[in-house]
């Protein structure tokens, strides 16, 4: 990237392991340190699909759709991404097409797709993680849909070693913090230094989670977006601005 706008700033990736080598590379690219640490682990699950045929299949995250479409044997008449990122994992996998939100990444963006809209009688799956958000199973019931969940993977908090960001931080070596959701941001909270965390900028997917880091003491909270590429454009443009 012309002129390494990251150049000199360590930027910290929390996305999990299989999923941080994207967003790695692309602050590398720009001149900056990408310094791993992981806030959250996936860990497959036994996949239940309910039996019959599906008229719609929503998928949540890129790991749904990894850990979820093996096991879709049918597929449905509409397919479902809740952020690009989702839909670009779906692409990937050779499905294209998929409905997305316009804007935002969260269930109340796609619940206002006008596909979304007409659902009475249809049958819905969606493929999440372990105990994920029911805004969007709730907004689908609410206009007489069948909804289905298919948990198929599960976020743990890893056990990892806080102290070479610790140190990175008190050397100076640590200028900003990248989190992937809300429930990573909670594992932060738990697993590093309130002071460091409160002290440099944190870049989220969502307002929602920009609003639980303030209320936790965050002194910015900058909402990027889900996808890497997002990540790294409000990366750049608040280091060129500072």
């Amino acid at each position: 990237m012309k002129n390494a706008p990251l150049k000199g700033r360590g930027i910290v990736v929390t996305r999990p392991a299989s999923l941080a080598n994207g967003l790695a590379r692309l602050i590398e690219s720009a001149g900056g340190r990408a310094l791993l640490f992981p806030a959250i682990e996936i860990q497959p699950l036994a996949v239940r699909l309910p039996e019959g045929k599906f008229d719609m299949a929503v998928f949540i995250s890129p790991t749904a759709v990894r850990e979820g479409l093996p096991h879709l044997a049918h597929r449905p008449a509409h397919i479902v991404a809740l952020s690009h990122g989702t839909r670009r994992e779906l692409e990937r996998q050779g499905i294209s097409g998929a409905i997305a939100a316009d804007e935002g990444a969260d269930s109340e963006a796609l619940l206002a797709r006008p596909e979304l809209q007409g659902v009475a009688g249809r049958r819905v799956a969606i493929f999440r993680g372990e105990g994920g958000r029911s805004v969007l199973g709730d907004g689908l019931r609410s206009r007489g849909a069948t909804v289905e969940y298919v948990e198929c993977y599960r976020r743990v908090r890893p056990r990892s070693d806080p102290a070479p960001l610790i140190a990175a931080w008190r050397d100076g070596a640590l200028h900003a913090v990248t989190v992937s959701s809300g429930e990573g941001l909670d594992n932060l909270w738990q697993m590093l230094d309130v002071e460091l965390l409160s002290s440099v900028p944190l870049f989220v997917p969502h307002l929602r989670v920009a609003e639980a880091a303030r209320r936790r003491g965050a002194r910015e909270a900058l909402v990027a977006g889900p996808a890497d590429d997002e990540m790294l454009a409000a990366l750049v443009a608040y280091f060129r601005a500072s």
